[in-house]
């Protein structure tokens, strides 16, 4: 297959000949041999096509799924499902253009793609941005279980209120004990093939997540708690009846949080590269179709999960006082319903174990970006591998303890390093990799390209402006902090 690819006959693998025989030079000791030389990992991709796709789609499925109800309540159903379809065509399309860049150069991490575009500060660039967002991530997740796994404990032991100080109802504690005996062993592991596995079952129960908010839709009258409305007028039911209707169209203070969100959501970039390397028979068009597997998957969850979480709690909630509807983590919502709900204690336990098994996922590409920048041309070694994860866990497990809402770790994060992975970087990567005498700068896909990381620009700048506003009012602590 080598030998025909040199030979031209590559028409089926989704790269043009010129590109074909650049990589495969570049991944081939002679090109009269059938051995292929392997770059940034000592063995030969060997996750299939079915494992792939677990794991990117696991990289791109995490925390942001519990907040694009949020999300959905703030611009309404129409322009909520024209901004998820946008961002989720752009990630499609600026992984096309990361593929491209890894076909042209033979180069499958990231952070060299960095480092051939623009040198040592390129590389440095990929590294911090790729650092910044996934530790992010994993924050977020952490925050879950945080939050989540004292509710269910408490769940367990019948208890409906907030804890009374035992140790094991702090979310401090959990997510130390979970991270050592969890998370650290995984993060263990050499290679992130070996995690398509906990990535499937990962997605399965995510789905079971999805297919609950769709039934607790059905199951959940528009007006919840019953026992209050003997004391209720004819008027005020009309006045929350009428608060049930769906908005198509909306906007609101909150709606600076939409795009980040949507945008964190999707992104799934640093892992894309990794799992390329690792991917058998690999080649741009078994990736790029990995890609839009993974993305169109997760494009029909994230919305069946806004919808349904939305319409669910479309009004406020009337028990004594009135509370706010959705809240930036669905599952958070749910527990003013019924916080001994059996379903929705099986949903969070689904969610915590979904979102625990999918942090040694993103922890692959931080460890990927620290091994470029501080030890490029060492080879493996078990200590450093180790050291690397046990930090990092180490870190985040700090951040999560202070953090004061995932709402923020949302917003910020999805403002300034989600479009730096989706639409900045791979852009302007791909103008100054991609060779003049194949694409000119004035040609039709380099300017797309630039308009493209313009258009990243422009959200960032966007979304920080419309968050340090909302911060500024003090309306962003009204909701979402648990």
């Amino acid at each position: 297959m080598e030998l025909q690819k040199m030979n031209g006959h590559s028409r089926d693998d989704g790269f043009d000949s010129v590109e074909a025989m650049e990589e495969n030079s570049e991944f081939l000791p002679h090109k009269t041999s059938i051995k292929k030389e392997v770059h940034f990992t000592d063995f030969e991709g060997k996750t299939s096509f079915g494992m792939s796709i677990f794991n990117l789609s696991n990289a791109i499925m995490g925390s942001g799924i519990l907040g694009l109800a949020y999300a959905m309540s703030n611009t309404g159903i129409i322009l909520f499902i024209i901004l998820l379809l946008f961002i989720a065509l752009l990630s499609a399309y600026s992984i096309h253009l990361l593929l491209k860049c890894a076909g042209v150069v033979g180069i499958r991490a990231y952070e060299q793609l960095g480092n051939r575009a623009f040198g040592p500060p390129g590389k440095m660039l990929a590294a911090i941005v790729i650092t910044v967002h996934n530790i992010g991530a994993m924050s977020s997740y952490l925050y879950i279980v945080k939050s989540e796994l004292p509710l269910v404990i408490q769940a367990f032991l019948g208890k409906q209120h907030v804890n009374t100080g035992e140790w094991f109802l702090d979310g401090r504690y959990l997510i130390i004990i979970v991270s050592a005996i969890i998370i650290l062993p995984l993060a263990l592991m050499k290679q992130l093939g070996y995690l398509g596995y906990t990535s499937g079952f990962s997605l399965s129960c995510m789905v079971f997540f999805l297919i609950s908010v769709i039934y607790k839709k059905f199951s959940l009258p528009c007006f919840f708690d019953s026992s209050n409305t003997t004391s209720l007028h004819d008027d005020d039911f009309s006045k929350l009846n009428s608060t049930c209707d769906a908005k198509l169209f909306t906007i609101n203070s909150e709606a600076a949080y939409t795009i980040p969100i949507i945008a964190f959501a999707f992104v799934c970039h640093p892992e894309v590269l990794p799992i390329y390397t690792e991917l058998r028979n690999a080649n741009k068009k078994r990736m790029q179709n990995v890609a839009n597997i993974s993305i169109l998957a997760m494009f029909v969850m994230y919305l069946l999960t806004a919808i349904f979480g939305y319409l669910t709690f479309l009004r406020k909630v009337f028990c004594v006082v009135w509370v706010a509807g959705v809240e930036a983590e669905l599952l958070h919502t749910y527990s003013k319903v019924d916080p001994l709900d059996v379903l929705i204690l099986c949903v969070r336990l689904a969610v915590l174990v979904a979102v625990t098994l999918t942090v040694p996922v993103v922890l692959f590409p931080i460890r990927r970006a620290v091994l470029q920048i501080f030890f490029p041309d060492k080879p493996f070694h078990w200590a450093r591998h180790i050291l690397i994860a046990f930090s990092l866990i180490f870190v985040v497990n700090l951040l999560v303890i202070f953090v004061p809402s995932i709402k923020d770790i949302f917003g910020v994060i999805g403002a300034t390093s989600a479009p730096s992975l989706i639409f900045i970087l791979p852009a302007i990567f791909y103008i100054r990799i991609v060779p003049e005498d194949q694409e000119p700068f004035k040609s039709t896909p380099k300017i797309q390209a630039a308009c493209f990381a313009a258009l990243g620009f422009i959200f960032m700048i966007m979304s920080l402006s419309f968050i340090f506003i909302d911060w500024s009012t003090g309306k962003s602590r009204s909701g979402g902090a648990h």
